[in-house]
């Protein structure tokens, strides 16, 4: 598999980009890695970097994106944070992935039996981590019903919401990413990755 080059990075559209995506991720399930040689890319990328994609994902362990997705060095931007949450630093970066470096596609991946939305349905409060987990708590109040304790299917719900929650932001909060979307050059788009058995899930809309 060769590395990205401006010239195939280029020739993409925003549908291309998740097209890929979707394909890699289906190899990743299937256990059909597509062979690369990573030292040479290495090299290719020494010189210069051309992704096609910007993912937005939690700090978890069982979700790196370029395994999730089967890709190499030079095809993602990879941004992490707990709760895959929104702030002014991560929409700094997906602006700079699109409109600096050419990237087609904002992904925001969230993933089941999410350790911080976990923590956030429970209220807990720690150190700095208070403030990350009060960014998912508008997830939280559009599915919680009155003040009693969440079962698990409701935090998964809460998981999903706040996804799209995060999405809703990128558009209100980056007037250029808004832009780029509307005018076809990049695509935004909402996930979940099953930790149970790979598999990721695109939102419609």
């Amino acid at each position: 598999m060769k590395t990205q080059t401006k010239i195939t990075q280029d020739k993409l559209s925003p549908k291309d980009a998740h097209a890929i995506l979707v394909e890699g991720n289906k190899r990743f399930v299937q256990n059909l890695k597509v062979q690369r040689n990573l030292q040479d890319q290495v090299i290719e990328t020494s010189k210069g970097q051309h992704p096609f994609a910007v993912i937005l994902s939690c700090i978890d362990s069982r979700v790196p994106v370029e395994l999730v997705f089967d890709q190499g060095i030079g095809d993602i931007f990879s941004v992490r944070v707990a709760g895959n949450i929104i702030n002014e630093d991560v929409l700094g970066s997906m602006e700079y992935a699109c409109k600096v470096a050419g990237s087609k596609i904002v992904v925001v991946l969230g993933h089941t039996n999410c350790g911080a939305v976990t923590a956030a349905c429970k209220n807990v409060k720690l150190g700095n981590i208070t403030s990350l987990l009060s960014k998912i708590k508008p997830a939280i109040d559009s599915i919680q019903s009155k003040d009693k304790e969440m079962n698990d299917d409701e935090i998964e719900e809460v998981a999903v919401k706040n996804v799209q929650l995060s999405i809703e932001r990128i558009r209100a909060e980056s007037p250029i990413l808004l832009e780029m979307e509307k005018n076809n050059e990049i695509e935004i788009v909402g996930a979940s990755y099953n930790v149970s058995n790979g598999n990721v899930i695109f939102f419609k809309g």
